[in-house]
Formats: structure tokens, C-alpha cells, sequence
């Protein structure tokens, strides 16, 4: 099975969720036998010298990327503001991406073309003008779900009202997209059900994000031992939402009763005010070199997640390595883990203080949890269980002339 997989970042180094998730599948799919070629716009934000790829990088027959620059532009905002389309994604379009695009589309033919996440739907129109492939959308998140979330935790102010806006224009269009893609892979039964009530008709399948279980080596907090970690992509605004949220409505007030907590934020792209820091007991390391080092130092992770959509796979890594993961009912939406047993919810800043109070004053909770939190990992969320039912699926698309 050949495929084409088109990104809107380079999905290396595997320091956020949605590198981790291209990344693993493209992995168990070039396993299983795909012959995969990337796309990839490798953006002002996120831009990566592909010179530097690790030796074993070698999941895909060709890998081929554009610059393109994403920055915000006031006068393309108000631009589309006026014409009353997406700037999200209009951010996403690129002539030059456009062109290598039907460079490989003419030069090759696939089998399925897979769009990681609603940015590359603006390149649908081209696909279809020179390919037959299947063409399938693998939505990371409900795209103007996320914003809708955010806006309910703004200020009212004019912003407000400009991020509202923004969020209507890219509701219209993810809906707008439906009727294009032949497969809608979703991260989670929960927003399988939320497309489908926004009207999505076609194929489907919910295919969750899968980690490489080999790789997390897990380990148990020993007695006596409560530090906390914190780790995010911190440029994006629902975790950095979070954190602040975090350190004005409960960290302070579990530190004056526990000076010897001391929790560790670590993400990439730290503003300068998270760097600047001088809270007692929090220590920011910024970017780390290697995540699961840094996770495995710890027995307890926060996730106090406001706002957001999709799957979080921190929480999975985390998981996978043994620890308590002390989350809200959001940011443990689409993973069916239980409260108390596999880990710890929490919404409000007293149910986040008394989960703490709680591990630390029954110490062999952490290790209970953290067990059971791996043996859960290991049964759901396999990648390679996960991408031989993507697979199969594509299979009978293919089998049945979908095209």
C-alpha cells in the first residue's frame, strides 16, 4: 500500500503530540509493509534541518519538505476578516507547497493520501484534480473546538469578540470540508459522535493515538518522595492557559501547606514570563532533551488541562511510565481511564488539592495507580494494534473501488 502523508510541521523531534502521533503510526506502518512518502511544511515556528534526523528515521521511501511561513500578519487578519474566511487556515496556504504537491501526485501514484489535521484540506481541490487516491483526514482535534474553549475562559474585551469571530469562520469551514474526505480518522468515540452530529456522512473510523510500548520503561515512586512535572508545548494556548491557571489557583495554596512539594515545568517554546518565574517550590527547565527522562524523575504528573480537544498523549507517556496522573475531566477526554484507579480527576482547585493531599498522605497510592495506569496503556493503546486497524480499514476501501 503506498502512501502519501501531508503535514503542516515536520513531525520530528517527537517533543509534542502531534509529532508523537505521526511519528508512532507512520512507524508501524512502514512496519507492516506501507511504502509511506512525506510531505511536510516545515514552518517559521517549527522549522527542522532534516540533515539531522536520527539513523533509524527511515519510515519513509522519500521525505520532502517547503518552507513555509505561518506568522501572524495583522493585514492578512483583517483581510480575511473582511472576506469572512478562515485566517487559521488560511496561515496553511502555500503556492510552493501547492506545487510540490502535484509534482509528487503527477510523478507517482498512492494508494491513500493522508491529511494530518484540517490545515491541509485547502490542498483537497489539487488532490483530486490529479490523483484517484482515497483521500483521508486524520483530525488530531475538533479544530474550532479548541477555540470555543478558550474563548469561555477570556476576558470580555474586543479580543474576545475578534476570537470569537475567528472561531465561527473556522466552525464554517471545518464543517464545509466534510463532504471531501473519503475517511474521517478520529482520535476518540467522543469526537467520532461530535462530527457526526455536525453532519459528517462519509467513512469513518476512530483509530486513537498509539505510543511504541518498548520505548517507556516504567517506575515507581518510592515513599517519602512528591514532586510534580508539569510538560507542554508551552507556545500553545491551552497549556499555557493551564499552567497559569495552575499556579494562581493551587499551587500556592498546596505549597504554604507543604514547602517540600516542588513541581518541575518543562516545554518547548517557554515565554519569557514562565521563565522569569520566582514561585516558591516551581522550577522551570524550559525545553528538555529527552522527555521520558524527565517524566520518569517524578511520580506525579499534572494535566489541568482548560481547554483543548482530541486526545492528549502526554497523559498516555505518562502513563505508560508509571505515574499518577492528576488531570481534568477535559484533559482526559477520549481515554477512558477511571477515577482512583488508573488515575486522578480533578476540576476545581480544591478536587486538585485534596487528589495531593491525598498521594501524599497515602504514599502506596502512588504505586497502586501507577500500575494499574501502565497495564491500562499496554491493553488500549498499542501503536501497532492501532495502525493494523487503520490499515485493514484502507485495505477495504481500496478492495471496494472506493475511488
Amino acid at each position: 500500500m503506498r502512501i502519501l502523508q501531508l503535514c503542516k510541521k515536520f513531525p520530528y523531534p517527537l517533543k509534542d503530540g502531534e509529532s508523537i502521533a505521526v511519528t508512532h503510526l507512520s512507524k508501524a506502518l512502514y512496519q507492516m509493509g506501507c511504502e509511506l512518502t512525506l510531505l511536510s511544511m516545515n514552518t517559521d515556528k517549527h522549522r527542522f534541518d532534516t540533515r539531522h534526523l536520527p539513523e533509524d528515521y527511515v519510515y519513509f521511501k522519500e521525505i520532502h519538505t517547503v518552507d513555509v511561513n505561518i506568522s501572524l500578519n495583522n493585514w492578512d487578519a483583517f483581510v480575511n476578516l473582511i472576506k469572512g474566511s478562515s485566517y487559521h487556515v488560511s496561515r496553511f496556504i502555500s503556492q510552493e507547497f501547492n506545487d510540490k504537491l502535484v509534482d509528487l501526485l503527477k510523478s507517482n501514484t498512492y494508494d491513500v493520501i493522508q491529511l494530518e489535521t484540517l490545515y491541509l484540506a485547502p490542498y483537497i481541490d489539487t488532490i483530486q484534480q490529479h490523483s484517484n487516491a482515497i483521500i483521508a483526514l486524520r483530525a488530531h482535534n475538533i479544530e474550532h473546538e479548541i477555540w470555543e474553549r478558550i474563548i469561555e475562559h477570556h476576558p470580555n474585551n474586543l479580543r474576545k469578540w475578534y476570537l470569537r469571530h475567528l472561531t465561527k469562520q473556522l466552525k464554517k469551514y471545518e464543517v464545509e470540508q466534510f463532504e471531501k474526505y473519503d475517511l474521517l480518522i478520529a482520535f476518540t468515540d467522543r469526537d467520532m459522535g461530535k462530527f457526526r452530529k455536525l453532519g459528517y456522512l462519509n467513512g469513518a473510523i476512530t483509530s486513537p493515538i498509539g505510543i511504541e510500548l518498548n520505548q517507556y520503561q516504567a517506575s515507581f515512586s518510592k515513599a517519602g518522595l512528591f514532586s510534580v512535572t508539569f510538560i507542554g508545548a508551552l507556545d500553545w494556548m491551552p497549556n499555557s492557559e493551564a499552567l497559569t491557571w495552575f499556579l494562581n489557583k493551587i499551587w500556592n495554596k498546596l505549597h504554604l501547606n507543604h514547602s517540600d512539594f516542588v513541581l518541575h515545568v518543562a516545554g518547548r517554546n517557554c515565554p519569557e514570563h514562565f521563565k522569569n518565574l520566582k514561585l516558591p517550590g516551581v522550577i522551570v527547565h524550559g525545553e528538555v532533551e529527552d522527555s521520558n527522562s524527565f517524566i520518569s524523575k517524578h511520580p506525579v504528573m499534572v494535566v489541568p488541562l482548560l481547554s483543548g480537544s482530541g486526545m492528549r498523549v502526554k497523559i498516555l507517556e505518562g502513563m505508560a511510565l508509571g505515574k499518577v496522573i492528576v488531570t481534568t475531566s477535559l484533559g482526559l477526554e477520549g481515554i477512558p481511564a477511571r477515577h482512583h484507579e488508573e488515575v486522578l480527576i480533578a476540576d476545581t482547585p480544591e478536587e486538585f488539592i485534596a487528589s495531593f493531599e491525598y498521594l501524599y498522605n497515602h504514599p502506596e497510592e502512588m504505586i497502586r495507580i501507577g500500575k494499574q495506569a501502565v497495564q491500562f496503556v499496554s491493553e488500549r493503546y498499542d501503536t501497532y494494534k492501532i495502525a493494523s486497524g487503520l490499515m485493514h480499514k484502507y485495505q477495504s476501501l481500496i478492495e471496494m473501488g472506493y475511488k
